[in-house]
């Protein structure tokens, strides 16, 4: 779905303008999909996730 024609319901303006908090928020909401569907905050708790059972599966191969 596309923003370009929508109109938003608080300042009356085209949403794809983002002139007010809530066509800001409809905006992302509709464009800002992440990598693969994921916030940012997901992501960097895969990462986090990755890393630890990266060092844990080192650390049983070394033992």
């Amino acid at each position: 779905m596309s923003c370009q024609h929508l109109v938003c319901a608080h300042c009356a303006h085209p949403v794809i303008e983002g002139r007010c908090a809530v066509c800001r928020a409809s905006r992302e909401r509709l464009h800002g999909h992440g990598f693969a569907g994921l916030t940012p905050t997901m992501i960097a708790i895969v990462l986090v996730v990755a890393l630890f059972a990266s060092l844990m599966l080192e650390h049983l191969v070394n033992f």
